[in-house]
């Protein structure tokens, strides 16, 4: 993965070795502690730091650091210390003097975070002891160091494979080497593991989506996801023929002014009991989006490279699951093409029929991913007869003005369903917002002509689509996530400095750990 970071654990002890031996001229030593209210420490930190205590005490009484969670301090050749450079981590309450009426503040729990602000704090090609030893008052759950290092691994991921100069600059810095020092390593290593893994499965995700779409085609595509194999997810890749073959009309229109083929991937993983109906993921997957006939303006149609961000996210989220040996039955899959004009493109006033059966009146080129879904939705509900499925796109611009960036819009025939994606994404921090069915809004997609049409119009422009995509999955529990705010063109954050942040590999992650695993 194109991520420039090391992360091993060690008992205090051998770190506390490491930190008394010479350092290396060329690559300075960087100590990290964790410091609460009063710049407060744990026993075996102030330890390492008693001869530097007074230092830095006067460093963070002129720098006004009181150790306030998201803050930090750089204190360069303190005397005493057995660093060139320590940095000091705040995780102490935001609030200096508790709640209302006398309440306690709420105690630091975004280990996450703290990760991502850790590895931005030392940097590039650092070589760091970071003292996992939390002042008193601040407990840490059992994951709280896999998601450190998820944290610091996701913050450091880059994606310059085609920046040439920057890329010879960052080999011979070298990657960023740190070491956890914790009381009790062993007691960490499966939380540590596991983070490997997501970080691994999230950073699969983000390349799929920075990638150009020349490269990334769609047969590129499948070629990668089948990648998925070596960890025991059973692939299986349609062409056009079998498509055509399985009726896939609605799918195949979207692809047909394309010179770069059209792919179904269809990834299992069988990890739970045998005969149980699996969780179903299904992706967005067109690689680039012209508009087709219906073409979209010229300004920013770069970023319609990431128009797969839904596929890449599925692909992730399926990656996480069989790293971890998930016991769960899991299937995922992947509708990828290009919607390109062209002399044999679909054109607005085309009829198609679906995979389903039913038909769809074309009105606007430029409404293709939906009826990619519609055909991928079809295909996992007939053939896998799923206990839920959920799918993944960055289907409409009326999202991105409804929700901005910090929600990914949630729409969903079954409440338990949306629930329990809900409760998911706040964990995590990739969030949801419920967005309204019925209907009324229906209705607005109704065709003169054909079953449907492919657009409802400019208002409520992503709750037609979900409509659309509801007429797909009959009663089937079902979940849209319409994720054109968050899975590409990501905003900058803690743990994210890139285009594409791999949103929804956690989020899909947590949902099969929290409710579907045996």
């Amino acid at each position: 993965m194109l991520v420039n970071a090391k992360y091993e654990l060690q008992p205090f002890d051998a770190a506390e070795a490491l930190l008394r031996q010479p350092e290396d001229a060329a690559r300075p030593r960087t100590l990290v502690v964790f410091v609460g209210r009063d710049l407060a420490m744990g026993e075996r930190a102030a330890s390492v730091l008693k001869d530097a205590a007074a230092h830095l005490s006067r460093a963070a009484a002129a720098a006004k650091f009181k150790g306030k969670s998201g803050t930090s301090l750089e204190i360069l050749a303190a005397p005493g210390a057995p660093a060139s450079r320590v940095i000091l981590m705040g995780v102490g309450a935001g609030d200096e003097t508790g709640g209302e009426g006398g309440e306690a503040a709420k105690p630091f729990e975004d280990f996450f975070a703290l990760g991502g602000q850790t590895a931005a704090k030392m940097g590039p090609g650092a070589r760091a002891v970071v003292l996992f030893d939390l002042p008193e008052g601040i407990s840490a759950a059992h994951d709280s160091v896999g998601q450190f290092a998820l944290g610091g691994w996701l913050r450091a991921y880059k994606f310059d494979h085609y920046k040439t100069k920057k890329k010879d600059e960052a080999e011979r810095e070298g990657p960023m080497e740190v070491v956890v020092a914790l009381a009790d390593p062993d007691s960490h290593s499966a939380a540590m593991s596991d983070g490997g893994h997501l970080a691994d499965a999230v950073m699969l995700a983000r390349t799929l989506v920075n990638e150009p779409a020349n490269v990334l085609t769609p047969p590129e595509f499948a070629r990668r996801a089948s990648e998925l194999m070596k960890l025991g997810v059973e692939v299986e890749v349609l062409d056009e023929k079998a498509m055509s073959e399985l009726g896939m009309r609605a799918l195949l229109g979207v692809g047909q002014g394309s010179e770069a083929g059209i792919r179904l991937v269809v990834l299992r993983w069988s990890g739970g009991a045998e005969g149980a109906a699996p969780l179903a993921f299904v992706g967005k997957g067109v690689v680039f989006d012209s508009g087709g006939i219906s073409i979209k303006p010229a300004a920013s149609m770069e970023d319609m490279k990431g128009d797969m961000a839904g596929a890449a996210a599925v692909t992730g989220a399926m990656y996480a699951i069989a790293a971890r040996k998930a016991k769960a039955n899991v299937v995922g899959v992947l509708g990828l093409v290009e919607n390109m004009p062209d002399g044999k493109a679909q054109r607005p006033g085309d009829i198609v029929k679906s995979m389903s059966g039913q038909t769809i009146e074309i009105v606007n080129t430029d409404a293709e991913g939906r009826l990619v879904l519609a055909d991928a939705l079809t295909y996992v509900i007939e053939n896998h007869k799923p206990a839920a499925v959920i799918d993944l796109a960055t289907l409409t611009g009326a999202i991105l003005v409804a929700l901005g960036q910090e929600y990914g819009g949630l729409f969903s025939n079954n409440d338990e369903l949306a629930d329990r994606l809900t409760k998911a994404g706040n964990h995590i921090g990739e969030k949801l917002w419920r967005m309204p069915m019925g209907p009324a809004y229906d209705k607005l997609i109704d065709s003169k002509f054909a079953d449907m049409k492919n657009t409802g119009g400019r208002h409520a422009g992503s709750i037609t689509a979900a409509h659309f995509l509801q007429r797909f999955v009959g009663k089937t529990p079902w979940a849209h996530l319409d994720i054109a705010g968050t899975g590409m063109g990501s905003p900058m954050s803690d743990t994210n400095q890139s285009w594409g942040a791999g949103w929804g590999v956690r989020l899909l992650d947590r949902l099969v750990r929290d409710y579907y695993e045996g």
